[in-house]
């Protein structure tokens, strides 16, 4: 699936905080995650070459953890984001699997993250990274075969901007880079 991302370090969480309140929008309630991140022999970056990422995912500690694996690459000449995943059962199994293909273990990042579905397509994250100073803010799209990524990626900006969020925030980078 094609996905239009932009995450940006918040400038002020009491500030989004209160602009949330104010035009009565509300995150669901705190999960956690841990994420394997794994990369291909000779990987480089900004070369458009594959992450595999391994989740747990709890939202609370009466529920059995969910596992989901997900394929990403970042298509940098495009501005696109293709993302698939799958939930799984056996989570040992698929990180032998991953490892056959040839990915190695390249980081682990945790984190508290809320979400916030914005219509059928949109959902925006609020995430606070282990190890890392601030929260994030996320949002991601789905795209569709007739969408121009710029003007996806133009509205998306606009959207930070009712949070109280400025492009000058913007990042790129993913969480095992910024760690």
């Amino acid at each position: 699936m094609k996905r239009a991302i932009i995450k940006t370090k918040v400038k002020n969480k009491e500030e989004l905080d209160r602009r949330m309140k104010e035009i009565s929008l509300e995150f669901e309630p705190v999960m956690w995650q841990h994420d394997r991140v794994y990369l291909p022999r000779g990987y480089r970056p900004n070369m458009n070459m594959p992450r595999m990422i391994m989740r747990t995912e709890m939202k609370s500690v009466e529920q059995p953890p969910k596992y989901i694996l997900i394929l990403k690459r970042h298509i940098a000449d495009s501005g696109v984001d293709v993302v698939n995943q799958t939930q799984v059962n056996d989570y040992v199994e698929t990180v032998n699997l991953i490892h056959q293909l040839g990915f190695g273990n390249a980081a682990e990042v945790s984190r508290r993250r809320q979400v916030l579905r914005i219509g059928d397509d949109a959902v925006m994250y609020l995430d606070k990274v282990d190890r890392v100073p601030g929260h994030y803010l996320k949002i991601e799209t789905k795209l569709k075969d007739d969408d121009k990524v710029s003007e996806v990626m133009d509205d998306l900006k606009r959207t930070l901007k009712l949070f109280s969020q400025d492009e000058k925030t913007i990042t790129n980078d993913t969480y095992f880079d910024l760690l």
